[in-house]
C-alpha cells in the first residue's frame, strides 16, 4: 500500500504552510504536493500559542491563525488545500525515511514516495527527564510546542486563577507564557540558571528593563538555580517545586520552557548534519540533491556573516520555506538565500525587534526609563546587530537596513549620542545590488558598473583621438 507525489513536505508547522503557498503561486499542479504532519490540523502560526491563544478574553482560535496570516498572506484553511489539490496527510507519524529510494514509511505501514522532499520537521521541546528530573507526566506540568500543548496549558490555567504558577526557563517560552499567566490573574515565579532573562540575546541592561517591568506586574524572579524535584500529591498533581538552592515554591501549575532540539533522527546517517540540524546550501538543498530542509531544522549559510547557522524563529521558517520552493521550481534562476537574522517578541504592551548578530561591543541608546530604547552591536569595526524596543514600523525597517549595510564604526561614543538617529541616517543609503552573473562567462560583475563604463569610454575615445592624430601626421608626411 502506498502513494506517490512529486513533492512531499514532511512536517506540518509554520514552514509547511508557507511552502505550500509558494508552491501554489508557482503553479504546482493538483495532486503533485502533499504535507505529512503528526498534528491533526492544517499548518498554523505557532507564535499565536504563547500569545493570543492564552488570553482570558478575545482568545485566538483556529481557523483564525492558520498560515499564512502571520505575514499578511492568504489564510490557508483545510478547504484551501483541498481546492488547490494539495493533499494533507494529518495525524500521521513517519517512522523511517530512505533518501536513496526516496520513500517515507508511516507508523501505519503506508509507503509514501516522492521526487523532491522538503524536511520541515522543526524541533521538539526538551523534557525535564533529559536533565535528570522526573514529573513531566503530571497533569499540571505543561510544555508549549504545539496546539495540543497550548490546549493543555489553557485548561490547567482555568483552574489556577488566583493560584501559583512556576515557570521554568527564562527564554522566549518562559517570558511569553509568564506574561499570559499574569494577564490571567495567576501569581508567577520564574526560575532559571542564568544571571538574567533571555540570556542568549539580551544584555544585562536590556534584561534589567524587562525584569523590572515584569516585577511591576507581580512576577518574581529566582535566578542562578534550577529545578531539582517536584512534590506530587496522591492525585498525581505537582504541589511544590524544589530548587537546587534548597528553596521550595508552592505550585498549582508548572510551565517548562528549557529549550528545543531539532527533529533530525529520521535522517541521521543519511544526510550531513551540522549545528544540530540538517546542513543545506544557499538553495536550502541538503547533501542529497532531492532533499531540502527549512525552518528550525535547517543549518544554512548566512551570507552576511560568512558562516552556517541554525536559527530558531518563525521568520526564518517562513523565509527558508519560500526560498526552498523557489529553488525547487526554478533551480537555475534561484539565487543563494541571503537572510538577515531576525527575532522579535511581544509581551504585555511591549514589542521588540532584533536584527543581525549580538557579538562584539554593545552601544545602548534611548530612554531606559521610558518605552523606547535600543542597542547596537559592533564587531571588528562594523555594525553587526541592532535591537529596538517600542519602535515604529519605519524605525524597525531602519535598524534592519542599517544592520544589513554593516557600516564601519569609528566612534562608539558618537554612535551612542546619535542613538536611533544613527540607524535612520545610515538607512538612507542605497543597499548594494547583488552580483550579476554574465551568461556564458566565469566573470562576475558587481553593480553598479556605470563608473567603469564611463572610464572605459573615456580611454577608448582618447585612444581613437590619438590614433587619428598620429595617422593624420603620417598622411601629411607621405
Amino acid at each position: 500500500m502506498g502513494r506517490a507525489f512529486v513533492y512531499v513536505i514532511l512536517g506540518g508547522g509554520v514552514a509547511a504552510g508557507y511552502a505550500a503557498l509558494e508552491f501554489k503561486k508557482r503553479g504546482v499542479s493538483q495532486g503533485e504536493l502533499c504535507i505529512i504532519s503528526e498534528e491533526s490540523v492544517a499548518p498554523y502560526e505557532r507564535p499565536a500559542l504563547s500569545k493570543g491563544f492564552l488570553l482570558p478574553e478575545a482568545r485566538s482560535r483556529l481557523p483564525s491563525f492558520h498560515t499564512c496570516v502571520g505575514d499578511n498572506e492568504e489564510r490557508l484553511t483545510p478547504k484551501w488545500y483541498k481546492e488547490h489539490g494539495i493533499e494533507l496527510v494529518l495525524g500521521t507519524r513517519v517512522k523511517s525515511a530512505d533518501v536513496r529510494r526516496k520513500t517515507l514509511l508511516t507508523a501505519a505501514g503506508e509507503t509514501i514516495s516522492y521526487k523532491i522532499l522538503i524536511i520541515a520537521t522543526g524541533a521538539r521541546a526538551l523534557k525535564l527527564e533529559e536533565f535528570g528530573v522526573s514529573g513531566s507526566d503530571a497533569e499540571n506540568v505543561c510544555y508549549l510546542r504545539d496546539l495540543t500543548d497550548a490546549n493543555g496549558i489553557f485548561n490547567v490555567m482555568q483552574s489556577c486563577v488566583g493560584g501559583n504558577a512556576v515557570v521554568i526557563g527564562g527564554g522566549y517560552i518562559g517570558m511569553e507564557c509568564a506574561a499570559s499567566l499574569v494577564i490571567n490573574k495567576i501569581n508567577v515565579t520564574m526560575v532559571f540558571p542564568e544571571a538574567h532573562c533571555m540570556a542568549r540575546l539580551f544584555t544585562p541592561k536590556i534584561a534589567s528593563y524587562y525584569e523590572d517591568y515584569y516585577q511591576s506586574k507581580g512576577v518574581k524572579f529566582i535566578k542562578g538555580t534550577v529545578l531539582s524535584s517536584f512534590d506530587i500529591d496522591s492525585t498525581g498533581k505537582v504541589t511544590a517545586v524544589n530548587l537546587r538552592d534548597g528553596s521550595q515554591l508552592p505550585a498549582d501549575m508548572v510551565v517548562v520552557g528549557i529549550g528545543i532540539r531539532p527533529n533530525t533522527s529520521l535522517f541521521e546517517g543519511q544526510l550531513t548534519l551540522e549545528k544540530g540540524g540538517i546542513k543545506v546550501n544557499g538553495k536550502l538543498q541538503s547533501s542529497n540533491s532531492s532533499v531540502y530542509a527549512v525552518g528550525d531544522v535547517a543549518a544554512f549559510p548566512v551570507k552576511l556573516f560568512g558562516e552556517t547557522r541554525r536559527l530558531e524563529h518563525v521568520d526564518s521558517a517562513r523565509k527558508t520555506a519560500r526560498h526552498a520552493v523557489a529553488a525547487i521550481m526554478d533551480h537555475e534562476k534561484a539565487s543563494e538565500f541571503d537572510y538577515l537574522p531576525f527575532f522579535y517578541s511581544r509581551v504585555f504592551t511591549m514589542s521588540w525587534q532584533f536584527y543581525g548578530d549580538n557579538e562584539g561591543e554593545v552601544v545602548h541608546y534611548g530612554d531606559f526609563s521610558g518605552s523606547t530604547f535600543g542597542a547596537y552591536w559592533v564587531s571588528k569595526g562594523h555594525l553587526v546587530g541592532s535591537f529596538l524596543e517600542g519602535g515604529t514600523k519605519e524605525e524597525y525597517e531602519a535598524i534592519a537596513k542599517a544592520t544589513r549595510l554593516k557600516p564601519a564604526i569609528e566612534d562608539l561614543a558618537e554612535m551612542e549620542r546619535q542613538g536611533l538617529g544613527f540607524a535612520l541616517t545610515v538607512s538612507q543609503k542605497p543597499l548594494p545590488l547583488p552580483p550579476v552573473d554574465v551568461s556564458g562567462s566565469d566573470v562576475v560583475l558587481e553593480r553598479p558598473i556605470y563608473a567603469f563604463h564611463a572610464a572605459a569610454g573615456v580611454v577608448l575615445a582618447a585612444s581613437i583621438a590619438a590614433f587619428a592624430y598620429w595617422y593624420g601626421r603620417r598622411r601629411r608626411r607621405w
